[in-house]
């Protein structure tokens, strides 16, 4: 679902307004770099030269314009001396004879000049356009240390706690859910069909409470709670990346609106076309929304329950800084993840995601994935990406330096809470006879120690 590329405007004595996803500078200076993050993704390494030759071919259609723009300013100024000398002699009564031949030659030159530069410059557009498009097929150049490979090549980085064992036949979380009056999968299908819910009582309080939690974490930690949007314009979805290669976006034709999947991508468009000030430190937006997938691919997979579902609610942690501290913020991101995670009193192990799984915006992402279990596997419940200036670029989100000039600032998110969530504590903290112990540190959001059966 990549829309059509921008209509570029060129205007007489300017540069082309491109959005540069990727640091051009790099691509011209390091195209083997860009090779390489290609390589590892198993994306198309040859679109690296494609981008190469479609740049080459922009900046000498902008040069050709640009010198003869600056031919046609000459050529005006001898129209005008024409004119002049010819009115001159009108006054005077001299001869003008070859005075209107040679001003009529100018204009005639003048004319011919002037449809050679428009000419020149819808090309210099079109190659403009042709190389924003290529362009915008690169995938972001993953970091150092990023696992090549695909959806099983991921390295294991921690494991945290051991995986929950019990003296009983576990249940999982759907028959927990129902038995406590939670979950509710059968009414969820009548009404949105396949892969909806209700939430219904202690299930829907349970929620509720976890994400309230949350969002107490990220603003003590000095995160700005948002409410955000869940319908976003299309330049906000392609800015985020999430219309390159994305088959899960709900799309509403009649309002060319789109459902987001993430309150990152209206975060990432709160500040587009903005200069920000980041003097103090990083901005940091903690987005709570409903969340929209349409779950593309997955048929078959996950058709038990709430871990794939279309609809689900989200906290998500989202943050704008200079690009030479994204790293350390990454590693601030997991952090406060961990922090989550330790208080639900869940096993669970990290990920380095390989990075042909990566999403095309990121850089590097780091999953924590808890431990199920009557499936006997981790699954994963957060992430969080760096995805260096990637967004910024497509959304021109900038930042002043110390020296006065501006440049794009780095995006990072993550998730602190999703309703995914609710498997992994149900699993988890089950008892024998059906209940289900709640967590020290969510008692107090919840009001309950104990989920009972009803």
């Amino acid at each position: 679902m990549r829309p059509a590329g921008k209509r570029v405007v060129l205007r007489v004595g300017t540069s082309l307004p491109l959005r540069l996803v990727i640091d051009i500078k790099l691509l011209r200076d390091n195209p083997d770099l860009v090779r390489a993050s290609q390589r590892s993704r198993g994306a198309d390494e040859s679109l690296v030269d494609s981008v190469l030759a479609a740049d080459e071919k922009r900046r000498t259609s902008l040069q050709e314009f640009e010198a003869l723009r600056g031919q046609q300013k000459s050529v005006s100024k001898n129209v005008g001396a024409a004119m002049g000398a010819l009115n001159a002699a009108k006054k005077k009564g001299e001869p003008t004879e070859d005075l209107e031949r040679a001003a009529q030659q100018a204009r005639d030159d003048a004319t011919t000049l002037s449809a050679r530069v428009k000419e020149l410059e819808q090309g210099a557009a079109e190659a403009g356009r042709d190389f924003e498009s290529r362009l915008k097929q690169l995938d972001n150049v993953v970091l150092d240390g990023v696992p090549p490979g695909g959806e099983d090549d991921f390295v294991e980085l921690e494991k945290v706690g051991e995986p929950t064992r019990f003296d009983f036949e576990p249940l999982d979380h759907l028959a927990l859910g129902e038995r406590l009056g939670a979950i509710d999968m059968e009414r969820g299908a009548k009404v949105g069909g396949a892969r909806f819910y209700f939430l219904t009582g202690v299930g829907a309080r349970l929620e509720l409470a976890m994400l309230n939690m949350a969002v107490a974490q990220a603003v003590e930690y000095g995160f700005t709670p948002m409410i955000t949007p869940t319908l976003v314009r299309p330049e906000i979805m392609d800015g985020t990346g999430y219309l390159d290669a994305h088959e899960d976006v709900y799309h509403l034709p009649a309002d060319d609106l789109y459902l987001t999947g993430t309150s990152e991508v209206a975060l990432a468009g709160y500040h587009k076309d903005e200069i920000i000030d980041l003097a103090d430190g990083p901005r940091r937006y903690a987005g709570w929304s409903t969340c929209y997938r349409r779950e593309a691919g997955s048929h078959g997979k996950d058709t038990r329950g709430i871990i794939r579902v279309h609809q689900f609610q989200k906290v998500e942690m989202f943050v704008y800084c200079k690009p030479e501290d994204a790293v350390a913020e990454h590693q601030r991101l997991l952090a406060w993840e961990r922090e989550m995670l330790g208080k639900m009193e869940l096993p669970y192990r990290i990920i380095d995601t390989a990075a042909g799984d990566l999403g095309g915006s990121a850089a590097r992402k780091f999953d924590c994935e808890a431990w199920v279990p009557t499936q006997g596997r981790y699954r994963e419940l957060t992430s969080t990406s760096n995805c260096t200036t990637y967004q910024a670029r497509r959304l021109n989100t900038r930042f002043r330096t110390e020296e006065g000039r501006t440049e794009p600032v780095a995006t990072l998110n993550g998730t602190l809470a999703t309703t995914r969530w609710l498997v992994a504590i149900l699993e988890n903290h089950q008892q024998a006879d059906g209940s289900v112990v709640v967590p020290k540190a969510l008692q107090p959001f919840l009001g309950l120690d104990v989920l009972k059966p009803l």
